[in-house]
């Protein structure tokens, strides 16, 4: 199923992350439902702090790193359920809170399993992970202390699309985008799921090439390969690019570089294989050098059976 927040990248990066939060807090719900605490994930960090000693709200505020009006919603929702209690400090003027009896009971509880056993399932997730996750977000948290996003968006300058050439960790970005727009207007066949699947047998080893377009803040774009089909020959296929980069002219970038990379292979023929309904994929073949060709239609085109479209690179006039 097509994801938009993924496909937006970098972009959309407090979306995807606002999501992955609400996907661990629901399952920490459960886990505390389960237990018998009439309590919210976001009250923890509340009861957590509070164990170490009564504070102010400005305090809270402070050393969980959240506002003071979602500090104050909290403590409200916790009093009410007999978990703080309020105490004027000597000033009269500002109030401290503490743990009552009842929540310094849940407190402990939280500590000696709860947060014991969910701390568990965390480290499960991030043990397959290439880098250790947490530093890294400590090191986004510094980064979002120096500048915000909106500082650093106000002086961004995006700059223009790069290409990069195919390796094991954009295998993931080769699929996705191919099988988006060709199970958008097609079906996967089982030939396009061999070649997406198994990009580094099917296209690289037996000399053919794949390519990426990377667009500034929004990451890897588009996708394109060259899969070699004899001694000379090469078939230009799998070019997609994602809905984000619409009106970037990344699709175009992608195929001029394709171009180039074929001519320093010697394909020839350089050939394709579509199907009408691309039409604006089309015109865009067409205006960088391929035509029409019905030898390569009976030649090559019984491998999809959706082609009724075949073109031959003859190089721009």
């Amino acid at each position: 199923m097509y994801d938009v927040i993924a496909d937006m990248g970098p972009s959309f990066l407090g979306s995807r992350l606002k999501r992955l939060a609400e996907r661990l807090q629901a399952g920490a719900m459960a886990t505390i439902a389960e237990a018998g605490l009439p309590l919210q994930p976001g009250h923890m960090a509340i009861l957590a702090a509070l164990r170490g000693g009564a504070m102010t709200i400005g305090q809270l505020s402070e050393v969980i790193g959240i506002s003071q009006p979602a500090v104050t919603r909290s403590v409200g929702q916790l009093v009410a359920l007999g978990i703080l209690d309020r105490a004027t400090c000597a000033d009269q003027r500002t109030r401290r809170l503490a743990l009552t009896a009842a929540g310094e009971a849940a407190a402990q509880q939280a500590a000696t399993d709860l947060w014991p056993r969910i701390g568990v399932a965390a480290e499960e997730l991030l043990a397959d992970l290439s880098a250790p996750f947490l530093p890294q977000i400590a090191a986004i948290e510094r980064a979002l202390d120096a500048a915000s996003i909106a500082e650093r968006a106000a002086r961004a300058r995006p700059g223009g699309l790069r290409l990069r050439e195919f390796e094991p960790a954009l295998a993931a970005d080769f699929h996705d985008i191919n099988a988006q727009w060709i199970g958008a207007m097609f079906a996967l066949e089982p030939t396009d799921r061999e070649v997406l699947e198994n990009p580094q047998s099917r296209i690289i080893a037996p000399g053919g090439t794949i390519l990426f377009v990377e667009a500034p803040g929004l990451g890897v774009v588009g996708t394109c390969a060259l899969q070699k089909t004899g001694p000379t020959s090469f078939e230009l296929t799998k070019m997609g690019v994602r809905e984000s980069a619409r009106g970037l002219k990344a699709g175009e970038f992608l195929l001029a570089a394709m171009i180039d990379r074929a001519r320093t292979l010697g394909a020839d023929p350089l050939y394709l294989l579509t199907n009408a309904k691309c039409a604006a994929a089309i015109h865009l073949y067409a205006k960088l050098g391929f035509v029409h060709d019905a030898g390569i239609m009976a030649r090559y085109g019984t491998r999809y059976a959706r082609c009724n479209v075949a073109m031959l690179y003859r190089g721009q006039p």
